[in-house]
């Protein structure tokens, strides 16, 4: 899909002013939780085309200056050696990664905190680790009968107990390496002790979905669902915020449900609670910024479909369980969507019917389809990217761009010396063979300068795609799908 439905540049002009404007609400400080990702946003980019999966970088990047990032990890985390799904990293590298990433784009960062601290032994190696690069770590604590308990949470006994963090500018971003991780009690910890010490320091939350302003069934909040589907997330109507105002506003379950005692926390730490409703914490302007909504509630539906395939092929290996399912089929009846409104699964289903192997078919941004069967040189996926190519570049269908004899060598190197059973090129190597031909043969060049074209294309496998296609697909940009099951029905595969 190449047309767009939301102006990025007006996101980050509004998004980057409604910050500033939040700080000076306060005062001295705003401890800004981040949820969702800071980093590679796709899911927010195949929901809302036009935003860019850097946005919310890009945009802090206008307030680099009075910003310093505080990044939160779960101690227990690092003790079960917990694992972004996305990137198979587990959560403390995934810290490290953060850090760099951080650092590389010109931001200050400022400290890590270890949340739910008990002298976990991985979590004090981690402390080590991280303190000798020259990072600043500090601890916080269990605290029993957190969240309910408030008097003894906002006391002595309970966030006096955890370490102040020291920070020295007027934008505290607080993120995580993922969900769970205690963002939320750090922030309001800080805030504890901030007042004992005379600075006036606020909270506020920015998460772009699901999008209060939108209607609580439009695709883009309910895609939000399908996405955390397997969290038991729940948008909803958000009571505090229509009794205060009369004005109907979308949050979930998780923040409706603990805002009384959040709201009960901020009027013992300030005096006052600033809110009166969880979106009011809330500082996201995405839905200003849709100005093709008939783009969005396409892709948004796709993406509901995208998700469902996803968690079949997450229950196939066992991670998730079928209860899963069965929410997202609710939500695709809700939509009034099938599997059918997809409209590369039928191509796949019958190349392969056809040829009796795998097959994968992939629709470019005009809406041309080109498919990729299983062959003697290449793999289905393979196939597809070089036919799709081919299309791109107006090359005739005829035409090898890649000759045979650039192929056959690197299949013995496979099978004679790397071990591999299967001889075929999967995507990444036939990506490789294709840019060592470029160098003396111009039609292949040719095609190998239509790959950023690839950005946004949609694709779907008859069979479980490879973790090696999958990755390669997914850096080139394009939307991948495949049935739940295997070539063959090997136990070790």
């Amino acid at each position: 899909m190449d047309k767009k439905g939301f102006d990025n540049n007006k996101y980050l002009e509004m998004q980057s002013a409604k910050i500033l404007e939040r700080i000076s609400t306060f005062g001295d400080k705003l401890y800004l939780e981040f949820g969702g990702k800071l980093f590679d946003d796709y899911h927010a980019s195949r929901v809302l085309p036009g935003f860019e999966p850097d946005s919310k970088i890009k945009m802090l990047s206008q307030l680099k200056e009075q910003a310093e990032i505080l990044i939160v990890i779960n101690a227990n985390d690092i003790e079960k050696n917990k694992q972004r799904s996305d990137l198979g990293i587990t959560y403390d590298v995934e810290v490290l990664r953060l850090i760099d990433i951080f650092v590389d784009k010109g931001f200050y960062v400022g400290s890590v905190v270890l949340t739910r601290f008990a002298e976990q032994s991985s979590a004090i190696a981690f402390q080590k680790r991280l303190e000798m690069r020259g990072i600043r770590v500090y601890r916080h604590f269990p605290i029993v009968g957190y969240p309910s308990e408030v008097e003894k949470i906002v006391s002595e006994e309970g966030y006096g107990k955890n370490e102040y963090v020291v920070t020295t500018r007027p934008l505290v971003v607080v993120t995580a390496p993922g969900p769970g991780s205690g963002k939320m009690a750090t922030c309001l910890s800080q805030l504890y002790h901030e007042n004992k010490r005379g600075v006036k320091a606020g909270y506020a939350k920015y998460e772009t979905f699901p999008v209060w302003n939108l209607p609580l069934n439009h695709p883009v909040n309910v895609a939000y669902e399908a996405a955390t589907a397997d969290l038991n997330d729940m948008n909803m109507i958000d009571p505090f915020h229509l009794e205060a105002y009369g004005e109907r506003a979308v949050n979930y379950n998780r923040d409706v449900e603990i805002f009384p005692v959040l709201s009960a926390m901020l009027e013992k730490v300030l005096g006052k609670c600033p809110y009166k409703s969880p979106t009011d914490m809330g500082v996201n302007m995405a839905g200003y910024c849709i100005v093709d909504n008939d783009v969005v509630l396409k892709a948004s539906k796709q993406e509901i479909i995208r998700r469902y395939y996803s968690a079949l092929l997450e229950v196939r290996k066992g991670k998730i369980g079928k209860e899963v399912i069965s929410k997202l089929e609710i939500l695709m009846q809700r939509m009034q969507i099938s599997i059918t409104d997809r409209d590369v699964v039928k191509p796949a289903l019958e190349k392969e019917n056809l040829t009796g192997q795998p097959a994968v078919a992939m629709q470019l941004n005009d809406g041309t389809l080109v498919t990729g069967k299983t062959g003697n040189l290449l793999g289905a996926s393979a196939a597809a990217l070089l036919n799709a190519l081919k299309v791109l570049a107006n090359i005739d269908d005829s035409v090898d761009i890649i000759s045979s004899k650039v192929i056959e060598p690197i299949q013995k190197l496979k099978v004679n010396h790397m071990g591999s059973v299967n001889p075929r090129l999967h995507t990444d190597e036939v990506l490789i063979s294709l840019a060592v031909s470029a160098a003396t043969d111009k039609t292949a060049m040719k095609a190998l300068e239509q790959l950023n074209k690839l950005k946004g294309a949609q694709l779907h496998s008859s069979v479980i795609l490879s973790s090696v296609d999958d990755k390669t697909l997914k850096k080139l940009g394009i939307d991948v799908t495949c049935e739940p099951k295997r070539k063959t029905e090997r136990n070790f595969n």
